[in-house]
């Protein structure tokens, strides 16, 4: 017996569910590449990425996926033998790290922990030590989709000035871009890359770099820099080098709808939205969690991601399982360090009460159906916390 119909529905952090309007919106002919039309499309995502991001700096656009993007930051900035700091709160830092390392630069580690996010007090030190200022920049992200951490960047960027140290800042802002705030200027940071496929609600595909003066500086010099990522390249007044080549012009109309619908709403309001329903989430595991068998996997309640919640289990396959094939919904796997140990719950892009108290309504059904220990009324709890923070 099932009691699903329909497609499934992705409660997975990337690629997330998009919405409709932005489905519609690639089922049109391509356009011209060299038209007028495209033109406004290239230099109109562009602009709007920059707003995302909240910069002045130049901003380019890459068909890649965050991976890509991290590759393109580093090829443009750094040159063989320089030396980065990368900031451990789960898989993805210590990803862009390895990338770095394949091309020839030494990565040293500020080891973290998977159930904690980043300490700026131990980045402060950490660049304090480095006197001859051999680190170039530093590697963070905002929100680690594997562990769930929510890490500071403000404060790590305030850490990073405190030190008194010239490495670039980098942050990889893939799992929080268009779902929480993020200042690139304000907050000090150099170089912020991210994907299309999570808070942006496009296919994956896309991905998104900005540089402010002191990155294009050092870009100068970079010798890792390659003709595909090229920012100077990219630089040239010719269209079609913004590119490098034919431009994906079916991702971007659908990030050019998707874009619309985040400003439509208003960036203030999604933010918002985001928070409540990761609390909401957060509100249903606390309760789960009295049964002994889930838990957060990560510790602080202030460093946990309003993005994606991982929860601690072990061995979750058998209400993965479930969910999918009774219910249709499918939740994240954990990854990394913790797979097999964990699942994890997506609550970004394009979501809301509906979806997310969906979401939450199976998993309690799940664990029910299945004997598998734990607190009474998550979904209660989480309905509490909306009907008390959304007024009439």
């Amino acid at each position: 017996m099932v009691v699903r119909a329909g497609r499934e529905f992705l409660a997975i952090p990337g690629p997330t569910t998009m919405p409709d309007e932005v489905l519609r919106a690639m089922h049109r002919p391509p356009l011209d590449i060299y038209s007028k039309e495209m033109v406004q499309l290239t230099f109109g995502l562009l602009r709007d990425i920059g707003t995302l991001f909240a910069t002045k700096g130049n901003t380019y656009m890459y068909i890649a996926n965050g991976h890509g993007a991290w590759e393109a930051t580093l090829t443009n900035v750094l040159s063989r033998g320089d030396k980065i700091l990368v900031l451990e709160s789960g898989r993805f830092a210590v990803g862009w790290g390895h990338a770095a390392r394949a091309m020839g630069v030494e990565v040293q580690s500020l080891k973290g922990d998977w159930n904690r996010a980043i300490r700026p007090a131990e980045v402060e030190a950490t660049l304090r030590q480095d006197t001859r200022h051999e680190i170039k920049a530093v590697l963070a992200v905002q929100i680690d989709t594997a562990s769930g951490a929510f890490n500071d960047i403000e404060a790590i960027g305030k850490a990073i000035k405190a030190a008194g140290h010239p490495a670039l800042f980098m942050v990889d802002t893939v799992a929080s871009l268009g779902c929480m705030p993020f200042e690139m200027d304000a907050w000090g940071i150099d170089v912020a890359m991210s994907g299309s496929q999570k808070g942006l609600m496009t296919p994956p595909g896309l991905g998104y770099v900005a540089a402010n003066d002191r990155a294009r500086e050092m870009h100068k010099t970079a010798n890792l820099r390659t003709p595909y990522w090229d920012w100077t390249e990219r630089d040239g007044d010719e269209h079609y080098r913004k590119h490098s080549g034919t431009a994906p012009v079916h991702l971007m109309f659908a990030q050019r709808q998707a874009i619309d619908m985040l400003f439509d709403e208003k960036l203030v309001n999604v933010f918002q939205r985001h928070r409540l329903l990761a609390e909401a989430v957060r509100r249903a595991v606390a309760v789960w969690a009295d049964g002994g068998v889930l838990s957060f996997n990560i510790i602080e309640p202030k460093e946990r991601g309003n993005t994606v919640t991982t929860v601690k289990m072990d061995n979750p396959t058998p209400l993965l399982d479930y969910c999918r094939d009774k219910c249709g919904v499918i939740l994240g796997v954990g990854i990394g360090d913790l797979h097999g140990k964990a699942f994890r719950i997506a609550h970004m892009g394009h979501i809301n009460a509906p979806m997310i108290l969906g979401t939450l309504g199976v998993i309690e059904m799940g664990l029910q159906a299945l004997g598998i220990p734990h607190g009474k009324g998550g979904v209660t709890a989480a309905v509490n916390f909306l009907g008390e923070s959304v007024g009439a």
